[in-house]
């Protein structure tokens, strides 16, 4: 007696395939998140403005996202093409070795990213309005 095994679909593998490609990238982006917050850093050192700080903020932003987008991905990836249409796949791909450590790279970089941007983007004062 043979059992119906579903095969994969034609959308899953091309979603495993795409986020294989952006998951591929999550270093150079990682390096570059890392530089941003260099810049940070050494503006915030060096007593620079609030608009240089507001903008070497928005930037390390900017590559903390990218950084996390891409880990996503690869966290999709490394859970299999199965993952994808089935949610019991996904928590058995998770419970691996490799699905735990993107799992945990994820949390990392979001809970990083949430707390920049609760405190380490500096606020300026919106300009006033000229009185007519």
């Amino acid at each position: 007696m043979a059992f119906f095994r579903p095969g994969v679909s034609r959308e899953a593998e091309v979603r495993h395939h795409a986020d294989h490609e952006v998951g591929e990238g999550f270093p150079a982006l990682l390096d570059k998140a890392r530089a941003a917050e260099a810049a940070l850093r050494r503006a915030q050192a060096a007593g620079a403005g609030a608009d240089e700080l507001r903008a070497a903020g928005l930037a390390y932003d900017r590559a903390l996202t990218d950084a996390l987008r891409a880990a996503e991905a690869a966290k999709r990836a490394a859970l299999g093409v199965k993952a994808y249409d089935d949610r019991i796949r996904r928590r058995k791909g998770v419970a691996t070795p490799r699905g735990a450590m993107w799992t945990a790279e994820v949390d990392r970089l979001r809970t990083l990213r949430e707390e920049h941007r609760l405190t380490g983007i500096a606020r300026v004062p919106r300009p006033m309005p000229a009185a007519g």
